[in-house]
């Protein structure tokens, strides 16, 4: 009796539709990611072994290097505390220049040269000699005002939200205190750090982050 013939089917498999879709994905992220703006002043942060993640909000990073000093703030108090500055510190910016430092990273110049600072472009704000750093010093102590300012303005925002309920008083208690890091240089001298901790100090800031390097041995 003769054999039956099976008839080979192809096992080839049309990968077209997934190509498309996978690109359609890549070409999504790609239009829709944000490109990570350089830091004003990058620093080699000293090594650690201790492990401790800063929160993921509510936090302004105070940047210290070269005896220079460069703050950051979270986004949603940009335009706050430049208000705030603006009023105590008699000096006015166009809306162009608010909208600006809304997307802001980190900047280091002092009041009276933030507006020509904004009307840059953002890869002139970077250049080495572009920012000199804020003044701390005892006479001109513009750290202490946008330290000060930017907590007020993080409070009233959290205060806002307690009177319209949409948190409770225990949620306001942790989030309505802006919360400081200092991201000093490994290589920086100890009385700029001080100096940088007793403005915190003098505003009764005494609970705040030092943020390090993990040393090579503890990954």
């Amino acid at each position: 009796m003769g054999k039956v013939k099976i008839s080979k089917k192809s096992t080839r498999i049309d990968m077209t539709a997934m190509c498309d879709v996978a690109f359609l994905l890549l070409s999504f992220f790609i239009m829709t990611a944000t490109a990570k703006q350089p830091e004003p002043k990058p620093v080699d942060t000293p090594e650690s072994t201790v492990i401790e993640k800063l929160p993921d909000e509510g936090v302004a990073t105070i940047t210290v290097g070269g005896k220079q000093v460069f703050f950051l703030m979270p986004r949603e108090i940009r335009r706050g505390t430049l208000e705030r500055m603006a009023n105590i510190r008699n000096v006015s910016f166009t809306e162009e220049q608010y909208k600006e430092f809304e997307n802001l990273e980190g900047f280091g110049v002092p009041i009276n040269k933030l507006g020509s600072f904004l009307s840059l472009k953002p890869g002139d704000r970077v250049k080495e000699g572009v920012q000199e750093g804020i003044p701390y010093d005892s006479i001109n102590n513009q750290l202490f005002d946008w330290v000060k300012q930017a907590r007020e303005a993080q409070r009233q925002i959290y205060s806002d939200k307690f009177d319209e309920g949409a948190i409770d008083a225990e949620e306001f208690k942790v989030k309505g205190d802006l919360q400081i890091a200092i991201k000093g240089d490994a290589n920086e001298e100890y009385p700029t750090i001080k100096r940088v901790m007793d403005i915190l100090q003098d505003q009764k800031k005494n609970k705040f982050f030092l943020v390090t390097g993990l040393r090579n041995e503890d990954f």
